[in-house]
């Protein structure tokens, strides 16, 4: 008899393994949340200046994860979005995580952080918070 209760032990096993890998993988990371955006190109002339970042930002994402923007980073204009100004990162890549990692701009209102431009996808996707940031501008 204890050999019946090890064969049905294996079978139940094989049965509850996979559903059990099922639902631990249903618990990943959510895909971060995106809507189609364009950017309207910054035209030669203007105004918009790189700026810098002064002191360091945790941004705590939708997803779960979190980024800092460094202190002393610079990030350059690149254009807009109905949203706000998109600045990419100089000399670096920046990414947001979620399901997946995407290359992330910047997007500003306000001195304030509203959001992520995903240029690999040309989408557009927004922090719940708006984060203040402290940043100077440069030529």
């Amino acid at each position: 008899m204890p050999f019946m209760n090890t064969l049905a032990l294996m079978r139940l096993r094989h049965f509850w393994a996979p559903l059990a890998c099922g639902i631990a993988l249903s618990g990943c990371a959510p895909m971060i949340a995106t809507t189609p955006s364009a950017v309207e190109l910054a035209q030669d002339g203007t105004t918009a200046r790189s700026i810098t970042i002064q002191t360091p930002v945790v941004i705590q994402l939708d997803t779960g994860y979190s980024r800092t923007l460094p202190a002393e980073s610079v990030w350059k204009p690149v254009g807009r979005v109905p949203q706000g100004a998109v600045y990419r990162p100089v000399g670096t890549i920046f990414t947001v995580e979620g399901r997946q990692v995407h290359e992330a701009y910047l997007v500003l209102k306000d001195r304030k952080l509203v959001g992520f431009y995903l240029p690999g996808e040309q989408n557009y996707s927004p922090l719940s918070t708006a984060v203040p940031l402290t940043f100077g501008e440069s030529e």
